[in-house]
């Protein structure tokens, strides 16, 4: 069963990335990034990584779709025509594309037992994590004491960016009431 919903939560992520490439609305865009997110972050809980579908739900399709809305009131409704030939940024993402597949081909398989990662790191935490953080939940225990400075981190990136985009939005106000005052 678990196959099965993967493959249509596959199905549709494709399906949502092709209509944002299609959309010529950036709103439409927007809205439709927000949704490849969620999905992203379905696909996540059926892969058994709740702790990473929660983080793509609250930021990409909660703070990310926000920030892009927020955008939206500073520039244009619709993409502009292209002036340009597509060939050298589709050789880019092709290249780009290439190097990414290749950078994988050396990765263990998925779940598999005998990968580093299970060798090494995770006997390591099972058994290190009760005795030293007293947190019965290892994931939680990784995320909030292991690697508390990284999510320190994003929580600070996170602010910044709500923070500018804020600033942006208020001087848009500002303009707004300035272009009104020399109309009137």
């Amino acid at each position: 069963m678990e196959t099965y919903i993967d493959i249509v939560l596959f199905t549709l992520l494709v399906c949502t990335a092709l209509a944002v490439v299609r959309a010529q609305s950036l709103f439409a865009t927007a809205m439709l990034s927000g949704a490849f997110s969620l999905l992203s972050a379905l696909l996540f809980v059926t892969l058994d990584a709740v702790d990473v579908a929660f983080t793509e739900a609250a930021v990409g399709a909660g703070i990310s779709t926000v920030l892009m809305l927020g955008t939206l009131a500073l520039t244009a409704r619709f993409e502009r025509p292209v002036s340009h030939s597509p060939v050298i940024p589709l050789f880019v993402v092709l290249v780009t594309g290439i190097a990414l597949i290749y950078g994988t081909l050396d990765m263990p398989n998925f779940g598999d037992p005998n990968a580093p990662a299970q060798v090494h790191l995770a006997p390591d935490f099972i058994q290190r994590s009760p005795s030293e953080i007293d947190v019965p939940n290892i994931v939680t225990a990784i995320l909030a004491s292991y690697r508390g400075y990284d999510t320190l981190g994003e929580v600070a990136v996170v602010f910044t960016a709500g923070v500018g985009v804020l600033l942006l939005l208020s001087g848009l106000r500002h303009r707004r009431r300035r272009k009104e005052k020399e109309d009137v």
